[in-house]
């Protein structure tokens, strides 16, 4: 999408958008940041080895990615990304219930009676 809403932008054009400087370092191609142009990183990522807790971590970022996709549709009323966003945050709703169902797999199997 990137790529598409930036093709054939002239630097005037991304000057008045405000991505002087993006345009500066990256040209027109895609460096990940958020929206205040913090440079992507897996500092958030998180992962303690606890199978439960790494899921409810799982879930949270699905249902941030969730909101993040409405909060762009919000954005813009152009069918030609509001359609691949659409796509994007059902993903995001797929994952999470996976997520659930995986939750509740490994806490079944916690709380199972083990023989030994």
């Amino acid at each position: 999408m990137i790529y598409q809403l930036l093709k054939g932008a002239t630097i005037q054009e991304l000057k008045d958008a405000g991505l002087a400087p993006h345009y500066a370092q990256h040209d027109h191609g895609l460096f990940p940041t958020d929206a205040s142009g913090v440079p992507f990183t897996v500092a958030g990522i998180g992962s303690l080895g606890d199978p439960v807790t790494d899921l409810h971590e799982d879930l949270a970022a699905e249902q941030k990615a969730r909101a993040t996709y409405e909060h762009l549709m919000n954005l813009t009323d152009d069918p030609d990304l509001i359609e691949p966003l659409k796509f994007l945050r059902q993903r995001e709703v797929i994952h999470f219930q996976r997520f659930g169902e995986a939750l509740d797999d490994v806490q079944n199997e916690l709380n199972r009676k083990k023989y030994y």
